[in-house]
Order: C-alpha cells, then structure tokens, then sequence
C-alpha cells in the first residue's frame, strides 16, 4: 500500500480525504447533521454520534496498553504528520467501524462502508499505520457500536 498509486494528485487526494477522518470529525459531523435536520430520528443521529466518540475513546485505552510504535521505514517515511507515536489499532479505523455500523440506516449503505472502509485505508497508504492496525481498528469501531 505504501509503495503503489504514489503519483502526486493521488496522495493529495487521499491526505485530504483523511485528514477528514481526524477524531472522527467526519463522522461527528454526518451525526451532528442528521440530527440537526431529520427531527425523526433524531436519537438514532445523536445516539451514532456519541457511539463514534466512545469508539474514539476506546481505541485510545488500547493505544495506551498495547503502545505499538508507527511503522518506520527508512526509505519511505509517512506522507503526513501524527499525533502521537502510537500505531495499534488506528484511530481513524476505529472511528471509521463504528461510524459504518452506528450510521447504517441512516445513511445509504452503498455510501456509508465505501467511505469507511476506504477512508480506513488511508492510514496504511500514507505510511503511518500497519494494514492490520487499520483491520483491528475497524473491527474495535465495529464491536463498540454493536454493544
């Protein structure tokens, strides 16, 4: 992933779109909106959002058990800066698995795990994840919103 579809417009591309997945802020924002205009469902809005920011929190206690650091590859070193040096699971996954089962009914299917999945991917692409730290990740979210 890290070595593949490397052309410049492709990595802008795809370090914007992640930079979307920042503490789930995308996902927050999907939530915060729903529910702001579908009075309907307003609760199963408010309820995915707050699912996504306990997922957050969840992936942060395991980042501080499991204290795996990023990958570091000396002839390709990360195409975007992070937070911390932590790598397992990826928070951006997490919040991506959750988002995905939390928000599913919500927001069209053909839609929503498209833009998760790919938006989990992200993170190994750019260099600062392992592809199974983007699996756990997504799996955590996923668990999370399913309790």
């Amino acid at each position: 992933m890290r070595t593949h579809a490397h052309q410049p417009p492709v990595e802008a591309a795809v370090k914007a779109y992640s930079k979307l997945g920042e503490h789930g802020i995308l996902w927050l924002a999907i939530s915060a909106l729903g529910a702001a205009l579908d009075e309907d469902r307003r609760a199963r809005w408010k309820r995915a959002g707050f699912t996504v920011a306990g997922s957050f929190l969840a992936n942060q206690a395991v980042k501080l058990l499991v204290r795996r650091p990023r990958p570091n590859l000396p002839d390709l070193p990360p195409l975007i800066e992070t937070m911390s040096n932590r790598s397992y699971p990826s928070a951006h996954a997490t919040t991506c698995g959750a988002a995905a089962v939390a928000l599913d009914g919500l927001v069209p299917r053909a839609a929503l795990w498209p833009a998760a999945g790919t938006m989990a991917a992200t993170r190994p692409y750019l260099g600062v994840h392992y592809p199974s730290d983007s699996v756990a990740g997504f799996a955590l979210g996923a668990a999370v919103a399913l309790l």
